[in-house]
């Protein structure tokens, strides 16, 4: 016979069970709406960005849902038309609703997605990459130019105005890390962790935390995976660098692949996306794994491509 007691201990232990069990079914179904949404690539090149639809385009079919061409954009200065006439940058940011676009031509443009009204502008010097910052602020890496080799500081509503600087050879990769607040950037040769200084005042300021030589020669990429790994792209290799270890490492899913322009990895389902170089510093490619695929645009000379998941 079961004791009261027993019994009790019984139904709080299958009360447990199940409340758990709930919680785990909560968030399975939550992933596989996730992993159910519908992929979009944002990818430039030339004076073009363009949003594909990848799930139903392959090879050279490719479904664009949306796209933005600096010629055709007429509140742009003239100048500015001319600024972005070889875009290098097309990062989705403020929860997917504005693009970030830079171009070593010589500009940066933050456009509105639905409108495609240019919300700010400015003229950079060999701008490869940027990044939205907290309090609609800018950070923007310079390569080898005249007045570049570095990192620039911008204002959405000083359009121009550069806030603060700091001297980085090659400048090509920025990325915020929300989590700690620390703002990576990626040179020729080094990769640096800065914090904000100021940053609610009218002077904000950079401060160098760290620096570490790369692994290989000439750095091109650099994205966020999580909150505690970056992947990084070299002339000669991938690399990932785990922040808290401060070490890099081999990324071996692209382990002897050279001159990869941009990367776009998901640790949780393996999917990858990336762009090489195969026409001197271009492509017309897109490649897909997990699962595998080349999504091709002829007669684009295309350089970076993002992932955007709705």
């Amino acid at each position: 016979m079961i004791r009261d007691s027993e019994r009790h201990q019984v139904v709080v232990s299958m009360e447990k069970y199940f409340k758990n069990f709930a919680l785990f079914s909560i968030c399975l179904i939550s992933l596989l709406h996730l992993a159910a949404g519908k992929e979009l690539l944002v990818a430039c090149g030339d004076d073009l960005v363009m949003i594909i639809n990848s799930e139903i385009s392959e090879g050279d079919n490719v479904n664009v849902v949306w796209s933005w061409k600096a010629s055709d954009a007429r509140d742009l200065p003239e100048v500015y038309r001319e600024y972005m006439r070889s875009n290098d940058e097309c990062k989705p940011v403020d929860g997917n609703t504005k693009m970030l676009i830079t171009s070593s031509s010589g500009g940066v443009v933050l456009v509105d997605r639905e409108t495609k009204k240019s919300l700010f502008y400015a003229h950079v010097p060999m701008a490869h990459s940027a990044e939205y910052l907290p309090n609609d602020r800018i950070a923007v890496a310079l390569s080898t130019a005249e007045h570049g080799n570095s990192i620039e500081i911008y204002d959405v509503s000083k359009p121009g105005e550069v806030l603060c600087r700091d001297s980085l050879y090659s400048g090509h990769g920025i990325v915020w890390i929300q989590g700690t607040e620390t703002l990576f950037a990626l040179g020729g040769s080094e990769l640096r962790s800065y914090s904000l200084t100021d940053w609610n005042g009218d002077k904000p300021g950079l401060t160098m935390e760290k620096s570490w030589n790369l692994p290989g020669a000439g750095g091109h990429d650099l994205v966020s995976v999580s909150d505690g790994r970056l992947v990084l792209t070299t002339e000669d290799g991938v690399w990932n660098f785990d922040i808290q270890k401060e070490r890099f490492s081999p990324f071996t899913q692209l382990e002897g692949v050279r001159d990869v322009k941009s990367v776009n990895f998901n640790e949780y389902s393996g999917r990858l996306v990336y762009t090489k170089a195969e026409e001197s510093w271009w492509t017309e490619n897109i490649y897909c794994r997990n699962p595998d695929k080349v999504i091709s645009i002829p007669g684009l000379k295309l350089y970076k491509v993002r992932v955007l998941n709705q």
